[in-house]
C-alpha cells in the first residue's frame, strides 16, 4: 500500500473516530485536538509520513487553531506551542548528540568494542553477556541505533565464520539491539523517550537531575539486560562449546589523533561530572550542555558536516510531542478524561500498572517517543500529586519495547540482516514484556 493511500486512510479514520468520540459539551477546539491525536497516531503507526513531519504538523496545527482567538493571534498561546523548540530538553539532547558524534568520529567507540572483545575471550556465553552489557552502557551516551550498527558491524567476521544459522550468530544479533534499546533508560540523554519524560516533569514544575534519573533507570536497565541475556543463553547457546580466540572478532584501531581522543575523553568526563553533580553546584543540566556544544567544534573535532548528520529529526519529534501534550492540556481534554478514569473503581496502584503495560504495548507498535508524547500528559493529569512517579513509570516502560522488528530502529537493523525472524524477538523480550512493567512500577514507587 502506497504512502498517499495510507495517509488518506489515516485521515478518514481520524475524522470518523473524532466524530464518534465528540460530545455535545465539547468545543470545536477540543474536537480538533481529538482529530489531531487520532490522525497523528495513524500516521505514526502506518508510517505514511516521517515522524518528524508529523511533529511539525502537530505544532503548526495547534498554532493555527488554539493559538488564535477568531482571526487574532494570541501571542502567549502561540508561544506555548513554538517554544518547545527552545525547551531545555532540546538543548540537553543536543549536547548528547555532540558528544556521541565526537566519540564516533575519533574512533573511541570502535576501540572500546575491540578492547571488550579481547577481554571476553572465546566463551560464547561470556561473549553474549559481555557484548550485551557493552551495548547497554554505550547506548546511554550514543544513540541505540548507532550502538547497534557499530557493534554488529564489529561482529561480522565472527558471524561469517560460524554461519548465519549458528546459534551464536542468532543470539548476538538478537541480544545487541534489545540491550541497546534498554540502555536508553539508564541516563536522561539515553533516548528521546527519556528526554520527553524529563521535559514533562520539568514542565510540571519538578526537577529530575541526572543522578536522580540514574537511580531510577540504571538498576532496571541492568536487571532487564541480564534477564534477556540469560534468556538468550538458555534458549540458543546452551551447550555450545568455545570457539577459537582468533574467531572472536576483529581488532579495530581508534581513528583520529591521540590529542583529539584525549580532548573528547576530557569533555566527556567533565560534562558527565557536571551533569551528575548538578545538585551540588546548582547549574542546570541544559546549561552544562554548552561544554560539548562549544568546545568540540572550537577544537576542530566536529565540523559542519558532522553537525548536519546529527539527529535533528529526533529533536523536531520531541518538540512536536511536547506541543501535543500542551494542546491536550490547554484544550481541557486531559482534565475531562482524567476525571472520568479517576472515578473508575480501580486502585491507584492498579491504574499505574495498567499505564505501565499500556506504555510498553503502544511503544512496541508506534515507537517509544510517540507513545511518551501521548501518554505522559494523560498520566500527569491522572496523578497530579505524583507527577515524578507516573512520568518515570511511563518513560521507563517505553524503553522495554523489544518484541517486534518495528519496535525500534535497532530491532529493524538486526532484522534486516536476515539472520533472525520476526518471531525470534519474542525469545529475547517476552519475559521482560510480561514482568517488566510491573517491576518498573514497584521500583519507582519504592524510590518515591
Amino acid at each position: 500500500m502506497s504512502k498517499p493511500v495510507r495517509l488518506l486512510i489515516s485521515f478518514v479514520a481520524a475524522v470518523v473516530l473524532a466524530w464518534l468520540v465528540f460530545e455535545e459539551t465539547f468545543t470545536l477546539e477540543q474536537g480538533f485536538v481529538l482529530f489531531l491525536v487520532f490522525f497523528s497516531i495513524g500516521l505514526w503507526v502506518s508510517e505514511a509520513a516521517p515522524p518528524f513531519a508529523v511533529a511539525l504538523m502537530i505544532m503548526a496545527s495547534l498554532v493555527f487553531t488554539l493559538g488564535y482567538e477568531g482571526l487574532t493571534p494570541d501571542t502567549e498561546a502561540v508561544k506555548i506551542y513554538t517554544d518547545t523548540f527552545s525547551s531545555s530538553v532540546i538543548w540537553l539532547l543536543l549536547g548528547g548528540y555532540f558528544l556521541a558524534a565526537a566519540i564516533t568520529k575519533t574512533g573511541l567507540d570502535a576501540g572500546a568494542v575491540s578492547y571488550s572483545m579481547k577481554i571476553l575471550g572465546s566463551n560464547p556465553r561470556k561473549m553474549l553477556y559481555g557484548m550485551m552489557i557493552f551495548a547497554m552502557f554505550t547506548s546511554m551516551f550514543l544513540s541505540n541505533t548507532t550502538t547497534t550498527a557499530m557493534v554488529l558491524a564489529s561482529l561480522v567476521p565472527m558471524i561469517d565464520h560460524f554461519g548465519r544459522e549458528s546459534p551464536i550468530s542468532k543470539a548476538l544479533v538478537l541480544g545487541i539491539p534489545v540491550a541497546a534499546t534498554i540502555g536508553g533508560m539508564g541516563m536522561v540523554i539515553g533516548c528521546p523517550g527519556s528526554m520527553l519524560t524529563s521535559g514533562a516533569i520539568h514542565a510540571a514544575g519538578y526537577d529530575m537531575g541526572f543522578l536522580t534519573w540514574m537511580l531510577y533507570g540504571m538498576p532496571l536497565m541492568v536487571c532487564f539486560t541480564l534477564l534477556m541475556a540469560w534468556t538468550l543463553s538458555r534458549h540458543l547457546i546452551k551447550g555450545v562449546g568455545n570457539f577459537p580466540q582468533s574467531d572472536a572478532g576483529i581488532t579495530t584501531k581508534p581513528s583520529g589523533s591521540r590529542t583529539q581522543r584525549l580532548v573528547v575523553l576530557s569533555v566527556l568526563v567533565v560534562t558527565i561530572g557536571f551533569w551528575v553533580s548538578s545538585p551540588l553546584h546548582g547549574i542546570n543540566a541544559s546549561a552544562i550542555s554548552a561544554i560539548p556544544l562549544v568546545i568540540l567544534p572550537m577544537a576542530n573535532i566536529l565540523d559542519k558536516k558532522d553537525v548536519q548528520k546529527m539527529g535533528w529529526d529526533a529533536l523536531i519529534l520531541i518538540a512536536g510531542g511536547l506541543a501535543l501534550g500542551e494542546g491536550l492540556n490547554h484544550s481541557g481534554l486531559l482534565q475531562i478524561y482524567s476525571e472520568r478514569i479517576a472515578s473508575l473503581p480501580i486502585s491507584p496502584l492498579m491504574l499505574m500498572i495498567a499505564m505501565s503495560y499500556l506504555s510498553m504495548i503502544m511503544s512496541n507498535i508506534m515507537g517509544a517517543t510517540a507513545t511518551a508524547a501521548l501518554l505522559l500528559p494523560a498520566g500527569i493529569s491522572l496523578f497530579p500529586q505524583n507527577v515524578v512517579g507516573i512520568s518515570m513509570i511511563i518513560g521507563l516502560a517505553t524503553s522495554i519495547a523489544v518484541l517486534l522488528p518495528v519496535s525500534s530502529p535497532p530491532n529493524a537493523i538486526a532484522y534486516n540482516t536476515g539472520i533472525i525472524k520476526q518471531s525470534d524477538f519474542l525469545i529475547a523480550g517476552k519475559l521482560v514484556a510480561l514482568i517488566g512493567p510491573a517491576l518498573i512500577v514497584l521500583w519507582v514507587l519504592a524510590l518515591l
